[in-house]
């Protein structure tokens, strides 16, 4: 029997539970968490984390102890990840991306084509929208030889959630190895301001105030069917020719239409003022597919404290080590085996 993994996750959020999950259907090592977000306001299991971990149980036939709203700690053991076509509900606004990413290491790995159906949040400010994943994730995949179709079915905003997205996961025998140091040329720059159940007024200021700082032909604001729950957020986008990034601000009581679309247009510019590859959120993202193909590199900004917590957990599943180093403003994360 596998020797069970213990994780301390008080230093840190849902997403080293996530990895954890991932890694463990992966590997077949079982691991017991303890301190669950424990430096949280609210610590413990929140449940669109219980829903990652019902869903982990799903498809790879395993078991959980401790799983429940607010528990602190939970063992979990992996059992074999099979194909399918699943669908799975978070009951709240909780993120739909977050969720996938959390499954997609697995559905990768096990041989067969399947199906996904994640109901919940698509627009979350606490997560990547969908957006996001099928502009900037998914194609950063595909570079290392995973692939993944999204569909966004409906949109979902917080905090009436309501969302769902489909997602048809290929086969992938194995991640390769990327180094992504160099972003070449910027190819186009785009804004989009989705929308729901608020006046389109708002949304017009927000894109007036995102063109202000951030110029390019192609901007819309993008009125969204009639729905669950109302909102409006601010996606900026730039894509280079050999990676794409995007800034997304959310609209909220007591925050200007303008201010809005101007946190949208910094964080894009920041990014293409770096001259760096890999952009904050897609850096996290990337650490667990460059672990998995055993060798890698990417330039990216300062990383936050997601980045150390997030490798402390995968260093104790993998047999790989991660170096970070500076230069002149410019982070290079890289891994390598032993």
């Amino acid at each position: 029997m596998a020797k069970l993994i213990q994780l301390d996750g008080g230093s840190g959020g849902g997403q080293m539970l996530r990895t954890a999950l991932s890694l463990s259907m992966l590997t077949g090592q079982p691991f017991r968490m303890t301190g669950i977000r424990g430096k949280r306001r609210k610590p413990g299991l929140m449940r669109q984390h219980l829903t990652c971990v019902r869903a982990a149980c799903e498809i790879s036939g395993g078991t959980a102890d401790g799983a429940e709203i607010g528990s602190t700690e939970l063992v979990f053991r992996a059992g074999e990840v099979k194909p399918g076509s699943y669908q799975f509900a978070v009951g709240t606004a909780g993120s739909t991306s977050l969720l996938l990413q959390t499954l997609l290491p697995a559905l990768w790995s096990c041989g067969g084509e399947s199906s996904l159906r994640l109901e919940g949040g698509t627009l979350n400010p606490m997560a990547p929208p969908f957006e996001y994943l099928d502009a900037v994730f998914l194609p950063a995949m595909a570079r290392m030889g995973a692939v993944a179709e999204v569909r966004l079915v409906e949109t979902g905003f917080a905090p009436a959630g309501g969302g769902m997205i489909e997602c048809n996961v290929k086969p992938c025998s194995g991640f390769t190895e990327i180094d992504w140091s160099d972003r070449g040329e910027l190819v186009s720059k785009s804004i989009r301001v989705p929308v729901r159940e608020l006046p389109l007024s708002i949304a017009g200021r927000i894109l007036d105030s995102a063109l202000a700082a951030y110029p390019c032909e192609d901007a819309v604001v993008e009125s969204r069917e009639p729905g669950p729950g109302r909102g409006v957020a601010c996606l900026v986008s730039a894509e280079f020719e050999k990676a794409c990034e995007m800034g997304v601000s959310f609209g909220q009581h007591g925050i200007s239409a303008e201010r809005v679309g101007k946190q949208a247009a910094k964080l894009m510019n920041n990014f293409i003022g770096s001259g760096v590859a890999v952009g904050l959120h897609l850096a996290d993202q990337l650490l667990l597919p460059m672990a998995l193909a055993g060798s890698g590199r990417f330039t990216t900004i300062r990383p936050d404290s997601h980045v150390p917590t997030n490798i402390s957990v995968i260093e104790k599943f993998l047999p790989v080590k991660f170096g970070l180093s500076e230069e002149d403003k410019r982070w290079e994360i890289a891994v390598t085996s032993g």
